[in-house]
């Protein structure tokens, strides 16, 4: 994320150029000195793309508090091994993230400084590589206690942990939210799967084809995305089975492990691995002399896959 954007720049410069000049040659017509009226859009649309830029910059000039370092260090591994200016860079994309959008709490929950902070940081984390990126505009956040069902109540037969429309707000479970940074190596973490299909909604649909991706890489990934979904269908996929329910859901279970379990991810599925690190422009694995020894580790995910538990079922 930036403090300015320079395609916003130019097109809010080009569209006060365009409107100056209509309003100008109006006011002439009107009035001799007329020409001054083209000043007016001139000076809106200039309020209008300065407001955010501002906002950031004067958020650059604060920083997170030790005990938020703290959480970030013990709660998202990758953080850690941030060289010095990257760091510096997720830090301000978490002060973006939290300061832009609108946090909301739905019954007996309550949105604290730490829940913000845990929801920022799976989007600092999957902008890292990216310094042009930006998730989509504003949206309200809603905090749920726990999981929710269709119709967005709780209760014993509740089973959505996450949710999230094309053009409507985020729903996410507190209980999940905690749970997912708790154990943030499991390859479960309902922050990461549910904004990671923001990259992917296309219109109003969410295809599984990131809308940020390459297209000449999209015909590849389409074919990729078929075959690793048969292997996950019939549990022989490092990826939980509900990978298998559309190409949608396989990008946003593919992205919780690519972050949370990239060596065994890299191990595994060699090609998602790759594919992934051309979008996120990344690697999350552990620091080159320190990953012989991960990637040699024997581990229980070596065996097929286990049919899915309730608490693994998420929406798309």
């Amino acid at each position: 994320m930036q403090v300015v954007r320079r395609s916003t720049v130019l097109f809010h410069l080009s569209l006060a150029v365009i409107l100056g000049g209509a309003f100008a040659v109006i006011g002439v017509q009107v009035w001799p000195q007329g020409a001054w009226l083209g000043l007016l859009p001139v000076v809106i649309l200039l309020f209008v793309a300065g407001r955010t830029p501002w906002r950031r910059w004067r958020l650059t000039q604060q920083s997170l508090t030790p005990q938020e370092r703290e959480w970030l260090d013990d709660h998202v591994p990758f953080v850690r091994h941030l060289a010095p200016e990257r760091r510096e860079r997720f830090e301000r994309d978490v002060l973006f993230f939290r300061a832009e959008q609108r946090f909301e709490a739905v019954g007996e929950t309550e949105v604290t400084d730490e829940t913000k902070l845990a929801v920022a940081a799976g989007a600092a984390l999957l902008l890292n590589g990216r310094t042009d990126w930006e998730l989509s505009t504003r949206r309200t956040i809603l905090i749920y206690p726990g999981s929710f069902d269709d119709d967005y109540y709780g209760g014993d037969y509740a089973s959505f942990d996450g949710m999230v429309h094309a053009q409507g707000p985020v729903i996410l479970s507190h209980e999940a939210i905690r749970e997912s940074w708790d154990d943030p190596e499991n390859g479960s973490n309902v922050v990461l799967h549910e904004l990671a299909h923001l990259f992917d909604f296309d219109d109003a649909y969410a295809e599984g084809v990131p809308s940020l991706m390459d297209p000449s890489s999209a015909e590849a990934w389409k074919r990729l995305v078929q075959a690793e979904m048969r292997k996950a269908r019939i549990g022989k996929s490092l990826l939980r089975r509900y990978a298998a329910t559309n190409p949608a859901e396989f990008f946003a279970v593919a992205v919780e492990n690519f972050f949370e379990r990239p060596v065994l991810l890299h191990r595994r599925h060699p090609a998602v691995f790759d594919a992934l690190k051309a979008f996120f422009n990344l690697d999350p694995r552990l620091p080159e002399e320190e990953r012989g020894d991960a990637e040699s580790m024997p581990s229980p995910d070596e065996e097929p896959a286990s049919a899915p538990t309730p608490d693994e079922v998420e929406s798309n």
